[in-house]
Order: structure tokens, then C-alpha cells, then sequence
């Protein structure tokens, strides 16, 4: 039988579902590394990226930074996190934290950079501060960019979470892991495969969050001030 026969009788075998490391229990460790990683970048990325586009300074250090943390090899840097601080969840978290960040400030600062000046400056003369100006009419006009980089940085964290089984950790890269220790190729195909699937839903409900995010044509109105 084809590792695509074996990897499919795997899939459909309920017993393969339940249990401490069954499939379902696997999905739902490598969703919750996911999304600590996407929650901890967006802590950092989202505020730093409002406020550089709120004030437009920055913008090269900015550029810099993302270009840095792109460039930086996921294995290679948790492997290092690992010589640091040791094994358990701490490294492979900080890996993926990194590796969202880039997606994530750059859709935030683009989105709020991106928004029409006319209305910011009608914004200022009815009198708002600044910290409505980017509260009330910046991050609700930059709110499809930021949807972007956050579908980006999902998408990128569940694909590259799989390293978390790397360091002994579970998740469904311990179907690629082990498939890969023990020769049974097929579970490297179903690690493959559920991965893919995964990051296909979760891509699929943010684009969807995207559209609706998306001023006009009547999925949402953005007020905007007018000036008198």
C-alpha cells in the first residue's frame, strides 16, 4: 500500500482520533501553541505599529526591524533558544512570537499610515485629541490592513509551529517528528496534511473577518467626521 493509502486509513480510523495523543488532542495543542504565539505578537506588534503610523517617525528603524526579524531562521533561532533557556514551551513560543511580529507591524502601521489624511485633519478640527483621533478614526479605517497582517502572521505561526515537536513538545509536528525517526513516512503525510487543512480553516475564517471588516458596499460603516 502507498503512504497516500496508509496515511488516509490513518486519518479515517477513529481510534487515531481520541486519547491523550490522538488527533483531536494533537489539533488542539498545536491551536493553543498558535495561538499564545499570535497573542503575544500581537501584544508587541499592534501597539508599536499604531503609533509609529499615528506619528509617521520611525518609519526606517520600523522597515528595519521587520527586515531583521524576517530574515531570521526559525530552527535556527529555537535551536539557539533552546542552548539558552533550556526545553520546554518558552523557546518554541518565542520562535513563533518573532516570526509573527514582522507581518503583524507592518500591516498595523501601514493600515493606520494608509488612512486619508482629509479625514484625520477633519478629525483634529472638531476638536479631538490625539488619542482619539487614532482610537475613533485611524484603527477603524486601518482595520482591514491589520486584519492582513494578522491572517499572515496565523497562517505563518500554524505552519512553523510544528517546530514545538522539535524540543519534545506535542502538537501536530510530532506526526512529522516521529514519522521522520521512525521511517513510517505515512505519518509524515499526515502531519503534512492535517497542518495544511488547519491552516486552510483558520485562513477561511480570517478572510472572511477581513471582508466584513472592509468599509462599504454595506458590510461596515466606518464613521467618519465631518467637518462643519
Amino acid at each position: 500500500m502507498s503512504i497516500f493509502g496508509s496515511a488516509w486509513e490513518f486519518l479515517v480510523d477513529p481510534a487515531h482520533w481520541s486519547g491523550e495523543g490522538g488527533i483531536a488532542a494533537r489539533i488542539a495543542q498545536h491551536l493553543w501553541y498558535s495561538v499564545l504565539a499570535v497573542a503575544l505578537a500581537a501584544v508587541v506588534a499592534v501597539p508599536l505599529g499604531l503609533w509609529v503610523g499615528h506619528v509617521r517617525r520611525g518609519e526606517a528603524v520600523l522597515v528595519g526591524v521587520v527586515n531583521a526579524l524576517r530574515s531570521i531562521p526559525t530552527l535556527g533561532l529555537l535551536t539557539f533558544l533552546v542552548l539558552l533557556l533550556g526545553l520546554g514551551l518558552m523557546p518554541p513560543i518565542l520562535a513563533l512570537v518573532l516570526l509573527g511580529i514582522p507581518p503583524l507591524l507592518a500591516g498595523t502601521y501601514a493600515g493606520v499610515a494608509n488612512v486619508d489624511p482629509k479625514v484625520v485633519d477633519a478629525a483634529r478640527a472638531m476638536g479631538m485629541n490625539e488619542w482619539q483621533v487614532l482610537t475613533r478614526v485611524e484603527t477603524p479605517n486601518a482595520m482591514p490592513l491589520v486584519l492582513g497582517g494578522l491572517r499572515n502572521a496565523t497562517l505563518q505561526i500554524i505552519a512553523t509551529a510544528t517546530v514545538a515537536a522539535y524540543v519534545n513538545l506535542g502538537g501536530l509536528g510530532r506526526y512529522i517528528f516521529d514519522g521522520l525517526a521512525l521511517y513510517q513516512y505515512d505519518r509524515v503525510l499526515v502531519g503534512a496534511i492535517l497542518v495544511a487543512a488547519l491552516a486552510l480553516i483558520v485562513d477561511g475564517l480570517l478572510a472572511l473577518a477581513v471582508w466584513v471588516s472592509t468599509p462599504g458596499t454595506g458590510r461596515l460603516h466606518v464613521r467618519r467626521p465631518v467637518s462643519g
